[in-house]
């Protein structure tokens, strides 16, 4: 039976019961009030049961829900070292690209540079046999012209 039910039959009782003249006293029916007793002897372990089976399970509610948290954290915290990992690598990969590119573009301007060195080499070098060559013309030039003037004047 309901506990709640039977206190209010209990105070139904005890509202309806005959006053004492003068007092606050009340006069119950002996056989009622054993009865209710009894009554609420059966009802109240009942509601105790109820109440612990009601309060073990949610204990039990809330030991899943915490492990359930305690899974989502963890998988959480798992995902975020997994990110920043990623992320670090990342940094690494980028620092390692901006090195191998800054490496290559100053390789290349060495390169450029000796490049453009030697190709000045090379002309200067063309330039100074061409000068020669062109003098060894000239003369050559010159000593026909001068067989020319002698076989003229023979």
């Amino acid at each position: 039976m309901d506990i709640q039910f039977l206190v209010e039959r209990l105070e139904t009782l005890v509202v309806g019961a005959r006053k004492f003249p003068m007092t606050d006293q009340v006069v119950l029916e002996q056989a009622a009030l054993l009865d209710l007793i009894d009554q609420l002897r059966v009802a109240i372990p009942e509601e105790v049961r109820q109440a612990r089976r009601i309060n073990q399970e949610s204990d039990r509610v809330i030991a899943l829900a915490r492990e359930e948290a305690e899974r989502i954290i963890a998988a959480a915290q798992e995902q975020a070292a997994l990110l920043l990992q990623d992320q670090a690598i990342l940094r690494e990969a980028e620092l390692r690209a901006d090195d191998i590119t800054g490496r290559a573009e100053q390789r290349a301007e060495e390169t450029m540079r000796g490049a453009d060195r030697y190709a000045a080499d090379v002309l200067l070098r063309l330039e100074g046999d061409l000068d020669k060559t062109l003098s060894i013309v000239k003369k050559s030039l010159e000593v026909l012209e001068e067989r020319r003037g002698t076989a003229a004047e023979a």
